[in-house]
Formats: C-alpha cells, sequence, structure tokens
C-alpha cells in the first residue's frame, strides 16, 4: 500500500528534474556523437532519437507551445539572413532555372507522396506531408495542426534529414577531405552581445504574432524569417544567434517532435519503415539525377547541383555548404526559394491530394493502409 502511494508523494519538480535530465544527458551525448561523424542536422536528429526512445519507453515530458514556437522563430532568424539582395539578384538572372528546378523537386516529390497514398502504403496525407522536400519541421507543425498523424509525418521527413545529410557528409568529406562540422551560427560561445540578443528577441516575439496576424502558415518560423530578413538587409538591425542559443532551439524542437512518439504510433511507424525508406531513397535518387541533369545543362560543378536539388533542410544544407568549394549564393537562393515556395503552397497541395483520394474512395484516416495496422489518430494538444 505505501509503496503503491509512493509515487505521487514524489514532489513534482523533482520528477520534472529527473525526466528532463533522462532526456538532456543522453541528448547531448548522441548529438555529440553525430556532430564529431559530421552529421550536419545532428543537433536535431541526436535529441529527436533519444525523446523517440523515452517516450516509446513510457516517459512523459511537456514542452509548452511558447517554448516551442520560440525555438523555432530562433532557427527561423538563424535563416533570415539568407533571404537577402543576392537572392533576388540571382533568380531575376535566371528565373526560369528557379522556377524549373522548384517545381521539378516539388513535382517529383508529390508523384511518390501520391503514389504511396494512392498504393495506400500510408495513411491519408502522410505520404504528401512526409514527401515535401525541405521544412521538415514547417511540414510536421503544419500537419499536426490539420489533425494528420503528424508523427508519422515527422518519421518520413525526418528519415529523409538523416539520409540526405549522412549522404551529402559523405561526398563532402570525399570533396574536402574532413569530416567535422562547425558550429551553428559560427562560434559557441562569442563575446556577448546585449544589444544583438535583445533584438533576437524582438524579433522572434514580434516576427511570431505578425505572422499569425497575418495568417501565416507556419507562422511562428516563417514571421521571424520574413521580419529579420527585412530588417537586416534595411541595415537597422543585427540580431546574436551564438551557438549555444541555436544548439538549444535545435534540443528544444527536436524533443517537441520526438515526445509526440507514443508506443503505439511506435509499432505503426516500424510497420512502416521499409516503405518509408523506400520512398525516401527513390525521392534522393531521382533529385540527385536531376542534380546531374542541371550540372550539364548549367556547367555548373556536381556537388553544387547536388546541395541545389537536396530535398534536405535550408539548415543542413547551408552548413554542408560551408565545409565545400560550391557556389554557396546560387545554393542559398534555390533553397530558401523553395522553403518558401513549398511554406505557402505545402497546405494546399496536401488538402487538394487528401479531397482527391477522398473523392476516389479512399477517406483520409478510415481507411487504413493495407501494409499496415490501425493507426491512432490523435491530436495532441500539449
Amino acid at each position: 500500500m505505501s509503496s503503491a502511494r509512493m509515487p505521487s508523494r514524489r514532489p513534482p519538480g523533482l520528477a520534472r528534474l529527473g525526466a528532463f535530465l533522462s532526456l538532456l544527458i543522453p541528448s547531448c551525448l548522441l548529438a555529440a556523437f553525430l556532430e564529431r561523424l559530421g552529421l550536419p542536422a545532428g543537433l536535431l536528429l541526436g535529441p529527436m532519437i533519444v525523446a523517440i526512445i523515452f517516450s516509446a519507453r513510457g516517459g512523459t515530458f511537456h514542452i509548452s507551445e511558447s517554448v516551442s514556437d520560440g525555438s523555432q522563430a530562433i532557427i527561423g532568424l538563424m535563416i533570415a539572413p539568407s533571404l537577402n539582395l543576392s537572392i533576388l539578384a540571382t533568380a531575376t538572372q535566371e528565373p526560369w532555372l528557379f522556377v524549373g528546378i522548384t517545381a521539378t523537386t516539388i513535382s517529383l516529390s508529390m508523384l511518390i507522396g501520391w503514389v504511396m497514398t494512392r498504393w495506400r502504403l500510408l495513411p491519408g496525407t502522410v505520404a504528401v506531408w512526409g514527401s515535401m522536400p525541405g521544412a521538415a519541421a514547417a511540414m510536421v507543425m503544419m500537419a499536426r495542426d490539420e489533425g494528420a498523424p503528424w508523427q508519422l509525418v515527422a518519421v518520413m521527413s525526418y528519415l529523409r534529414i538523416c539520409f540526405v545529410a549522412v549522404l551529402a557528409s559523405l561526398v563532402a568529406a570525399v570533396a574536402t577531405g574532413h569530416t567535422e562540422s562547425p558550429p551553428p551560427g559560427g562560434a559557441w560561445f562569442p563575446p556577448l552581445d546585449a544589444l544583438g540578443l535583445a533584438q533576437t528577441v524582438v524579433i522572434g516575439v514580434v516576427g511570431i504574432y505578425g505572422g499569425r496576424l497575418l495568417r501565416l502558415p507556419a507562422a511562428q518560423l516563417l514571421g521571424p524569417i520574413f521580419l529579420g530578413a527585412g530588417l537586416e538587409a534595411a541595415g537597422l538591425v543585427r540580431p546574436q544567434l551564438p551557438g549555444w542559443l541555436l544548439a538549444v532551439s535545435y534540443f528544444l524542437l527536436a524533443w517537441r517532435i520526438g515526445l509526440g512518439f507514443t508506443p503505439e504510433i511506435i509499432a505503426v511507424a516500424r510497420k512502416a519503415i521499409p516503405w518509408i525508406a523506400a520512398a525516401v531513397c527513390t525521392q534522393i535518387g531521382l533529385l540527385a539525377g536531376c542534380g546531374a541533369v542541371l550540372a550539364h545543362l548549367t556547367g555548373r560543378d556536381l556537388m553544387t547541383a547536388y546541395l541545389a536539388m537536396s530535398p534536405g533542410g535550408v539548415d543542413s544544407v547551408a552548413i554542408i555548404g560551408s565545409a565545400v568549394p560550391i557556389d554557396t549564393p546560387f545554393v542559398s537562393s534555390m533553397q530558401v526559394f523553395r522553403f518558401v515556395v513549398v511554406l505557402l503552397i505545402g497546405p494546399s497541395l496536401a488538402r487538394l491530394v487528401a479531397r482527391r483520394m477522398r473523392s476516389a474512395g479512399t477517406s483520409e484516416c478510415g481507411d487504413q493502409p493495407k501494409v499496415m495496422g490501425n493507426i491512432p489518430h490523435e491530436h495532441p494538444t500539449d
């Protein structure tokens, strides 16, 4: 009797601290290991893997909506400097190339998602959301907002990031002769800039609320990106984003996603992994082939063309590109351009495919895939 009552007597603060340390310590160790291997997305993938295991074993740890939004805003501010006048100059010089590459990447990715949905290999719009090239965190969050089984979207999105990052890191290692990744933001502990940190907070908060006011998709990410890019281009602000702050943001975002993986979702995802892996490898292979064609048609080197077509995230590609002699303005411009296009049209495309599937007799959630069991269709509230 007394032993049964002990868990209820345990101070909530102590239990929360224990759960936090159970996440933090292995997350740091795994992230450091992956970063040491040269995996650019290690700071995101390491903590996410730990959080998935922690949650799958019955652990619980609550991350508030405001903290999650803040972490995404920080990541948005990291991307914001890429949206500058050089991108517009590059885009205006070769508009057909930007539109063509973006249309090709999205079309091939959507085709893969549509085939998986049509063949009922994954439920409803999971394959559509998960096949979107880049903007993985935003796609997961938007799928969650749409009430889709977003944990499976996360499995597909981040498995793709892992595959893309590993392959690109190996190619970069061969090209440069080393594999160690630089710290995010350029330095882990730069000299303290109080004004820069204050600007980071203000732009992040205003960007989130401004984005929601304008009804932007993934406002907590896109709002700070646009606001920060505009203010920085005008020379009005210079927010400071030290490596430790970006690392904390990556950890929080990774935990938020990973902690949503219940044992039921893990069981379903395990059955779906072969099909997800096949789809991801097909997507990477097709786009790598397109990259070879792009290099041939434009005279750019293969690494530049591959990274421009890569379906990985903007941040991962940016970090990989910093270690390899490539056409950085072109790659950054292409990735950011596609990132914005995917964010803006992603929800509409997913809804369109869902409607087409329903009209063809395939319900979004009720008609479960042939290769999988019943999928818990939950909509998290934390």
